[in-house]
């Protein structure tokens, strides 16, 4: 029977912590009483650096509960992405698929039995997806639906209203594991892995408590994240729009000169200026544009690690990580392990 990893990625969540653990419990509890699969599957924590109690919380479920919930520490706050694929990696040895889900409660754990079911029915990955934005603001809905337009324009493979609950079996954990890429962007990630694939749809939540992790700011720094790690466009929208100034530049050459030789010219001051900020604004969003590319260039070859992990808690076996056992005493790893994901 197939053991499960609910992957749990953390950060300041001290306030819905316990709620979620007792949720994701009662849906193992009951997917094991239906055999669908194995006693020893297990909630997967990751604590991403949290300012808050949310570790001590981590610890406390997973005394109370050794076997069903387990809990990995990382040395200090790395993002979401990268805690996420910490959460992954670190549970792909000792289970045969997961799922990742945010500690809110928002995204409905109902479904999970769903996806269990399109597993075994041969899909390797299980998006969840969202039928409908009615709980968002204007706003957020808005935003959000020009977000997978704008994804989907630049070539971004992504599922539309599909944010990171998701199943995956253990090879597809395998693949993923492979894409060494600091500058992550799971949505469009997942889709280049190329196994069989399909959705389960649920009505997203409000959160049950505490406040969002993704303010606007986090939000627009991950859609440029997704597009640039994925799409050269910008830079050629860049070029396009170069070549198009050089167009209207030479039309505009033709109008000087005809005026000149009819005798209507007329001082153009204003018009002058314009243009001077015009293309001096376009040079400057030009440059940093190919600046930023350059810059993730600069990041990935320096293979730095993802993510520094701290301590792990584990029941019975101790959690292996990209394929190397790992220290313990107990039910507890001591010491710091750097990984390259």
């Amino acid at each position: 029977m197939d053991r499960l990893a609910i992957v749990v990625p953390c950060y300041n969540e001290e306030e819905v912590l316990k709620l979620a653990s007792e949720a994701l419990r009662g849906v193992l509890t009951h997917l094991i009483k239906k055999e669908k699969i194995a006693a020893d599957s297990f909630i997967l924590f990751v604590n991403d650096g949290s300012r808050d109690h949310t570790w001590e919380l981590i610890e406390e479920e997973h005394l109370a509960y050794p076997v069903q919930v387990s809990g990995v520490n990382l040395a200090g706050n790395v993002g979401h992405q990268f805690a996420l694929t910490a959460g992954l990696i670190t549970a792909m040895s000792r289970s045969d698929v997961t799922i990742s889900i945010d500690a809110d409660l928002q995204d409905d754990v109902n479904v999970i039995e769903e996806m269990i079911d399109k597993f075994h029915e041969g899909n390797d990955i299980v998006y969840g997806v969202r039928k409908e934005r009615k709980t968002d603001t204007f706003f957020k809905r808005t935003t959000a639906q020009a977000f997978y337009r704008l994804m989907s324009m630049m070539g971004v493979k992504t599922v539309y209203n599909h944010a990171d609950f998701r199943l995956m079996s253990r090879r597809a954990v395998e693949q993923f594991s492979k894409y060494k890429e600091t500058n992550l962007f799971l949505r469009g990630m997942m889709p280049l892995i190329g196994y069989q694939t399909a959705s389960v749809y649920y009505d997203r939540k409000e959160r049950v408590a505490g406040e969002s992790k993704y303010p606007l700011k986090k939000m627009l720094a991950l859609a440029f994240n997704g597009i640039s790690s994925f799409s050269v466009k910008p830079i050629s929208m860049i070029l396009g729009i170069g070549l198009l100034i050089i167009i209207v530049s030479l039309l505009a050459l033709v109008y000087a000169l005809f005026s000149y030789i009819t005798g209507h010219v007329v001082p153009g001051w204003t018009s002058l200026i314009l243009s001077i900020w015009f293309l001096g604004g376009l040079q400057l969003l030009a440059i940093g544009m190919v600046g930023q590319y350059i810059g993730k260039i600069y990041i990935e070859v320096k293979q730095r690690p993802r993510y520094n992990i701290e301590k792990i808690l584990c029941s019975v076996q101790s959690l292996e990580t990209e394929g190397k056992p790992a220290e313990t005493y107990g039910t507890q790893e001591k010491g710091r392990e750097n990984q390259e994901g």
